[in-house]
């Protein structure tokens, strides 16, 4: 059996206006108000998922997705320290540490986890996320970029160039070992 999953970023929160690193914010009002907008705009799903943290929680709510089961892989980065606080607050203090950050995928001078430790956390729950069923997650930008980066086998220095705005939907489809990226970062927002 082929599944469908649909990743889906939550909407948007205080920190992504500010382009914070998250600190598990809710979602803002404007936020809020997109994602109710953008009710029946995803495909059914026979499973829905949801990082703990409290924005996807409340954008799985906002857009019908009541039954969404809380699944831990899901969870954001950890940024440790530096959560809360902007990239450009945190290159004037520590130009160096964000430089590393940038450009090793084992640093982790903010004490969380390194974009290898986070590539593999989610390609771990990618290779287990089989079923005969479609799923619907709803998640972080940096977790559906390292999905992206997994599906297409590319190198984790690619994560820098996946833009993923909030409550947008990435659709993978296939299976553990073998699936296909259908669409990235769809807008699911009413524009008007």
């Amino acid at each position: 059996m082929r599944d469908k999953l649909t990743l889906v970023s939550h909407s948007s929160t205080s920190a992504t206006n500010a382009a914070a690193f998250a600190s598990d914010e809710p979602l803002d009002p404007r936020g809020a108000q997109w994602a109710a907008d953008a009710v029946g705009r995803l495909p059914h799903a026979t499973r829905v998922l949801s990082s703990p943290a409290v924005s996807c929680r409340q954008t799985a709510q906002a857009l019908g997705l009541t039954a969404a089961v809380v699944e831990p892989a899901l969870v954001d980065w950890d940024l440790g320290r530096w959560r809360g606080c902007t990239l450009d607050e945190v290159a004037a203090d520590e130009p160096e540490a964000v430089e590393a950050w940038l450009t090793d995928a084992t640093a982790a001078p903010h004490g969380g986890e390194t974009l290898v430790e986070l590539s593999s956390r989610v390609d771990s729950w990618l290779e287990s996320a089989s079923g005969d069923e479609d799923t619907v997650a709803v998640t972080h930008p940096a977790v559906i970029r390292a999905v992206v980066l997994a599906v297409l086998d590319a190198p984790l220095s690619a994560f820098w160039r996946i833009d993923i705005a909030p409550l947008t939907a990435t659709v993978i489809g296939g299976r553990p070992g073998r699936w296909r990226l259908i669409a990235t970062a769809s807008h699911l927002r009413v524009r008007r």
